[in-house]
């Protein structure tokens, strides 16, 4: 029975690897397809459907991208923006949750009503444009910040996690002559590291793929954020007339930069990930299912 079990778990083992493995192919080889077609000609992309090794290489999509110097200013404003607004986010998020987690917080049911309300309900676009106009925020990059300061579900799920730390451990904060503001900055917050590198990761993905609110309020192509310059590109090597002074005179390879585009616009965040993905599951896990 021993010898059976022990087979029967090899193979339930051996399936599960064949399985995932299959999986992860699915799931990569896509994207390699991506970038090796970035590094390809037009004329092989259109004779061949898929491709894996380029056989003629070629690095003239990425030459067109970088052909000017307005691919590098828009990494900037992206970096700029994600970094500030996932600080930003990250503080404010923080506060609320820290506040919505304490259960002597008069009006408390309330409040966490009020937030799960915001992620059923929308004011809708134009009453939406029209806070940020009469904020005096168009075509400035504050614009791109508040609209998305704080999502009422990383709000949700940091709250969650918050309320699990043990209670003693904020009440001997306190003994020793803690503010609220100590207690959440010297006990809590370091305690929620898992937490807290996984709502950041989530804030950090939202701003850099911001492409509707550049769209809607930023006037001023010198600020427009990478996602917005490089869907410019892909319309200028389409054919079409672009919005953006690119000031290439370089020829742009059609399918190929289309390619390149993808792998520019989502390396950072690849390159980003893996130093917080020891954090990702546990802290997603653990905020979302207790409390």
């Amino acid at each position: 029975m021993v010898e059976d079990r022990t087979f029967g778990n090899r193979m339930f083992t051996a399936i599960n690897y064949l399985l995932l493995t299959v999986i992860a192919l699915v799931t990569i080889l896509p994207f390699v397809h991506i970038v090796a077609g970035s590094f390809t000609t037009n004329a092989e992309l259109a004779a061949k459907r898929f491709v894996l090794i380029p056989t003629q290489w070629s690095f003239d999509a990425y030459t067109f991208i970088f052909s000017t110097n307005t691919i590098m200013r828009a990494m900037a404003v992206s970096v700029g923006v994600t970094l500030f607004g996932t600080l930003f986010s990250m503080l404010l998020t923080s506060l609320m949750a820290y506040g919505l987690a304490r259960r002597d917080l008069d009006g408390r049911r309330f409040l966490n009503l009020f937030v799960v309300i915001t992620m059923l309900f929308h004011g809708g676009l134009i009453p939406t444009f029209i806070v940020v106009k009469n904020l005096g925020l168009i075509n400035s990059y504050a614009s791109l910040v508040l609209p998305a300061a704080i999502s009422a579900f990383n709000m949700i799920i940091l709250r969650s996690f918050f309320q699990n730390i043990p209670d003693g451990l904020e009440e001997s904060a306190r003994i020793d002559g803690c503010s609220d503001f100590g207690t959440l900055f010297r006990i809590v917050l370091p305690l929620s590291m898992p937490a807290l590198a996984t709502i950041s990761l989530f804030y950090a993905v939202t701003y850099w793929n911001t492409y509707s609110n550049a769209i809607f309020y930023l006037s001023d192509s010198d600020k427009w954020p990478i996602q917005v310059l490089l869907r410019q590109i892909v319309v200028l090597a389409s054919g079409f007339e672009s919005d953006a002074s690119l000031d290439s005179t370089v020829p742009p390879p059609d399918q190929a930069v289309k390619m390149a585009v993808i792998v520019v616009s989502t390396l950072p965040i690849l390159i980003v990930y893996p130093f917080l993905q020891k954090h990702f599951a546990k802290g997603a896990l653990v905020g979302s299912i207790k409390g």
